[in-house]
């Protein structure tokens, strides 16, 4: 592979783009998945579980279908109706889990109130859990010698930023703002396994504490949705800042009546970072960029022979 890719200067700051990684990563999963196909006749599946009819979500199905297409990945999509109940949701995901054709699943997130998020990924079975998620998941990423079936994709995203951009994380100091399940939690395992010294800054951490951790630290990944929480003077000289936030706010020169910015004060930060993301076209092409390779992980797995999870933990939500 070619690393590190070709940055663009910003400010002070080199411009980590997410785009052109990401367009990468999608064509490498298309290369990958056009190899098995010829190779062993089979296509890479995966299969996204929509309840609801929020606007936000259908956009997010429809950009991950195109994606699919993109990437020679076959694509299904069950709707259910945003009053279903949450058995009538495990059963289309317990039968998903038993299509051969299916080597992904993905639950559109969030579910309606009345549905409870953990029972509907703990039921993926961890060898289809495309996002990650799956506690068995999220417990062999958390184990030295052992590794996921998939990893989530954001922060899988964020640490193929840094590797393609040449950006060492071994022996590095690394702070991670936000704990959530989705991102800051699994990122910070995946820069321990990375070889970092990992801090994790939260809602809770006081801001002189924050800003005290920030400013030690080589590699800062913010993702607590908080428009510029992040200050620029908070910033190490020459530190890689990745901004996983988005955030919107009104800007009537946009035809959405609207702009997105990150958790970061980009123009301060610009000036003392050596590397910085922007928002967007940073972080957010990733997450669909690793969703194919993870995809095509999974199938490769399927066809090869993966290790069984334990099968006690496999029916815990039957």
């Amino acid at each position: 592979k070619d690393f590190p890719m070709k940055r663009k200067s910003v400010e002070g700051a080199s411009l980590i783009d997410g785009k052109s990684i990401a367009a990468q990563v999608r064509k490498e999963a298309k290369e990958r998945a056009e190899q098995a196909h010829a190779q062993w006749g089979v296509r890479p599946g995966v299969a996204v579980v929509i309840v609801g009819e929020r606007k936000d979500s259908q956009t997010y199905v429809r950009n991950k279908q195109a994606a699919c297409e993109e990437c020679s990945i076959a694509s299904t999509k069950k709707e259910l109706r945003g009053d279903s109940t949450q058995e009538e949701v495990l059963k289309v995901v317990r039968a998903l889990n038993e299509d051969d054709g299916v080597h992904a699943i993905l639950v559109q997130l969030p579910l309606p109130d009345h549905i409870s998020e953990s029972e509907v990924l703990g039921a993926i079975s961890p060898q289809k859990d495309v996002d990650g998620f799956h506690p068995i998941n999220v417990g062999m990423l958390a184990m030295r010698g052992r590794e996921a079936y998939a990893e989530p994709c954001t922060p899988k995203g964020v640490m193929e930023l840094l590797k393609r951009s040449g950006i060492s994380t071994s022996g590095k100091r690394a702070v991670v703002v936000g704990r959530s399940n989705v991102v800051g939690t699994p990122m910070a395992l995946m820069l321990i396994r990375a070889d970092a010294t990992v801090q994790v800054v939260h809602s809770r951490t006081p801001e002189s504490d924050m800003a005290a951790c920030i400013g030690a630290a080589d590699i800062v990944v913010a993702a607590v949705g908080v428009r510029g929480l992040v200050k620029g003077e908070w910033i190490k000289e020459g530190a890689a800042v990745v901004d996983v936030g988005i955030n919107p706010v009104p800007d009537t020169t946009k035809k959405s009546g609207y702009r997105l910015v990150g958790d970061v004060d980009f123009e301060s930060a610009s000036l003392r970072a050596g590397s910085i993301t922007p928002v967007p076209g940073g972080v957010g092409p990733m997450t669909i960029a690793m969703l194919m390779h993870n995809t095509v992980d999974l199938m490769l797995l399927h066809v090869k022979g993966a290790p069984k999870a334990p099968e006690r933990f496999l029916h815990l939500h039957e």
